[in-house]
């Protein structure tokens, strides 16, 4: 390996050895999903190797080593982001199916005709559509927060939107498109203010920043595991047990019950009541290992690591005027959007490609946001706790080398 792409936690990477093109992987599409550990790796092919069984069902010896790795996993993440019980833990395919899960289940039980829900201009569409679905099935009004040019949520407008007919707020906490940190914890003590309950995305976060629940005092948090060096398929909707306990189940089937009979059916304690079926077993094992692997690092290093990254990366793409980034305003976290002047993203990242670079160009499931900035796609990159500042200095100076040609 190069000497100006080693570091401390990229060996724990196996990906991150191979070459593209002839040249060493530089991976910056971290916003999209983070590569994964050798721990992580070994601890699902450990699973299947020696524990594989389903959880909860067997009273065998096999089942019950699944079963304890599996709720190891809801300890580990209750842990994590300091939740009150492990019964506010809920596991899911990830943040997309824990919004859908709030939308559907809490929008069934609370939501009536003229009722209104806050989002923002700047959400992931996993964060609009589900509330346009149930909106549209209870007769709901959505009201959408607006940003100024460089990405600062409108808290006046927000404010504002509050009444006796708001019943729900969604919003990212850390924008995945332009990489903008909200102020989340000023924005759910407004809407705690008002009587509303919050959900927060923080799929751009939990891998960035200390997250603490109850000192959030957020009524939900949803996040994926393969934005936190986890497998896909893995996600967790925290949401206080008083709300959850009074919430329908969002699927039905098997492991979420207490009895069943053709007339009634019972069903279980949470968390249990909104996991039907056998679960990503493996998956969130690996998901446990993870945490683990994040807390060996500890978050505090991981934060001060990426800050750097983000003042490196800002500080060499504004020396280069055929550059602009959308959405900067000194709060962004680990990702930058950005266009260049005559070039479409989509060949800046084919080019890049050809050099081992992996970058993300497109609408990055924002299409509010986009038409905003008026524009149909950029290019962004993003970092993670095994991107080096060589690996960014490389990455736009071959930029300049693109514009050169194009020009």
């Amino acid at each position: 390996m190069p000497a100006h792409f080693q570091h401390p936690w990229r060996s724990d990477f196996p990906i991150l050895n191979i070459e593209r093109e002839g040249a060493p992987l530089i991976y910056l599409d971290n916003a999209a999903t983070t590569q994964k550990p050798q721990v992580v790796i070994d601890a699902i092919s450990h699973h299947y190797a020696t524990n594989n069984a389903n959880v909860h069902r067997g009273v065998y010896s096999l089942s019950q080593l699944s079963t304890e790795a599996f709720e190891q996993t809801r300890e580990k993440v209750r842990c994590f982001i300091n939740a009150r019980s492990i019964t506010e833990i809920v596991f899911t395919k990830g943040a997309t199916e824990s919004i859908n899960l709030v939308a559907s289940s809490f929008g069934e039980y609370m939501f009536h005709q003229g009722d209104e829900i806050i989002l923002t201009i700047m959400e992931h569409h996993a964060n609009i559509i589900p509330w346009q679905q149930i909106a549209e099935k209870k007769g709901c009004i959505i009201k959408v927060v607006p940003i100024s040019e460089n990405g600062t949520l409108d808290l006046d407008t927000y404010k504002s939107y509050f009444n006796s007919k708001t019943k729900f707020v969604s919003m990212v906490w850390v924008s995945n498109a332009i990489g903008v940190e909200n102020p989340i914890k000023e924005c759910i003590e407004i809407a705690h203010n008002n009587n509303v309950p919050i959900l927060i995305d923080a799929s751009q976060s939990i891998q960035h920043l200390h997250i603490n629940v109850q000192d959030l005092d957020c009524d939900f948090l949803v996040f994926s595991g393969h934005k936190i060096y986890g497998p896909s398929g893995t996600g967790v909707l925290y949401g206080k047990e008083r709300l959850l306990e009074v919430m329908p189940p969002y699927q039905t089937g098997g492991d979420m019950i207490k009895k069943v009979t053709f007339e009634k059916t019972t069903f279980a304690d949470l968390p249990s009541k909104f996991e039907a079926g056998t679960p990503n077993i493996e998956g969130c094992i690996g998901l446990g290992a993870s945490i683990d692997y994040i807390n060996g690092i500890g978050i505090k290093d991981i934060v001060l690591h990426e800050q750097g990254l983000m003042k490196t990366a800002i500080e060499a793409i504004q020396s280069y005027d055929f550059l602009q980034i959308l959405g900067y305003n000194g709060s962004n976290v680990s990702a930058l959007s950005f266009t260049m002047k005559g070039v479409h993203p989509h060949d800046i990242a084919s080019i890049l490609d050809k050099k081992g670079i992996c970058i993300r160009a497109g609408h990055h499931c924002a299409h509010p946001l986009m038409q905003f900035y008026k524009v149909s796609s950029t290019s962004r990159i993003s970092f993670a706790l095994y991107t080096t500042h060589d690996e960014i200095i490389q990455c736009i100076d071959e930029l300049a080398s693109i514009y050169a040609l194009f020009s």
